[in-house]
């Protein structure tokens, strides 16, 4: 805590100075890339544990599509993947980290929205996961449909976006419902699963997710109804354009990659690729690197070290996993989702 007093302390100085010289915030707080290489490590915050999106495994190694983000920032920045440490947070303690700078990226299945992206002091670096929120029960209640909820015990994380819409959707279709609110997600399951409540709620990905951890997941039923948008992504401190840019270009250059075809298996060859578009991504040709402060081959780095994004969707989400999900509208736009990447040139 002293430590933090003492961080905190010395933040406050800086701004103040930066204020006297009339440099503004963005000049006192635009040193992450500066700090990140300093500590030679990249400092992600999770979430406790959702497996596919992140999770530790019984070695305490993390993996997951929001995991697999941080590892690509760190690929971009020390050409090493592995140089990330991940701090588990609740969904109350998440924003707060990341404002304190306990945090350098916070990659935890959290929903972009308006409030979010401009009364926190946070900046969206883009969607990761274009989700939205779903109901899940026992097989054996023989429900059907959200519209025959009306009574239910709700089990609900509190401090989200899935407790707003809850009521949002109850008040909506004049349903009475009794929520059941938990602080923490292992708490919500738990209690679902102990028979505490006759409904989970959250995104629709998280219910695959944590249903594939159930001993049965096969007595558990997803309701076909998706009642909000959810657009998970990764997000930093506002103030620093330069971090926030390498942050928004990682998740664009993953997506590029997949769009022109690059590969964890191919990018090596790749680099003798004669497409325009494939040499600007892969540090070829043009000067890409130095505006966001990282060398030339940021993006070739991310690709030979983490894959691009299909290959991490499929990696841990995808329908030949135990989640089983499919791209849907985290399709590429060439194949009918809405996933988009910015032109690199």
């Amino acid at each position: 805590r002293k430590q933090k007093a003492i961080s905190m302390q010395k933040t406050l100085v800086t701004i103040a100075v930066a204020a006297s010289l009339g440099l503004g915030a963005t000049a006192a707080q635009a040193a992450t890339l500066d700090d990140v290489i300093a500590k030679d490590y990249v400092q992600c915050g999770v979430t406790g544990g959702v497996p596919g999106f992140s999770a530790p495994d019984a070695n305490n190694v993390w993996s997951g599509l929001e995991v697999d983000f941080c590892r690509a920032v760190a690929a971009a920045v020390f050409d090493d993947p592995d140089k990330v440490r991940f701090t588990p947070l609740t969904s109350q303690e998440r924003f707060a980290a990341l404002s304190a700078g306990e945090i350098d990226i916070l990659s935890r299945t959290t929903t972009w929205t308006m409030s979010r992206d401009t009364d926190l002091g946070i900046t969206f670096a883009g969607v990761m996961y274009y989700d939205g929120q779903g109901f899940m029960v026992r097989e054996s209640d023989g429900i059907a449909s959200a519209m025959d909820l009306s009574g239910a015990a709700i089990c609900i994380e509190s401090g989200t976006t899935t407790e707003l819409n809850a009521a949002d959707y109850f008040e909506t279709n004049g349903l009475e419902y009794s929520p059941v609110v938990f602080t923490d997600q292992d708490e919500v399951v738990k209690a679902f699963e102990d028979g505490r409540c006759d409904v989970y709620t959250t995104d629709a990905s998280a219910l695959a997710a944590e249903r594939s951890k159930f001993a049965n997941p096969d007595e558990y039923t997803i309701l076909p109804e998706i009642i909000s948008k959810e657009p998970l992504g990764p997000s930093v401190r506002q103030g620093d354009d330069q971090w926030f840019y390498i942050n928004r270009w990682t998740y664009y250059a993953l997506l590029e990659a997949e769009e022109l075809g690059v590969t964890q298996a191919n990018v090596d060859e790749m680099l003798g690729s004669d497409n325009p578009a494939i040499k600007r991504l892969l540090g070829v040709e043009g000067e890409f690197g130095a505006p966001i402060g990282l060398s030339n081959d940021w993006a070739y780095r991310i690709v030979k070290h983490v894959g691009n994004y299909g290959e991490a969707f499929d990696r841990h989400i995808g329908p030949d996993t135990e989640i089983g999900l499919e791209r849907g509208l985290n399709a590429l736009w060439t194949d009918g989702g809405i996933q988009y990447a910015m032109p690199i040139r």
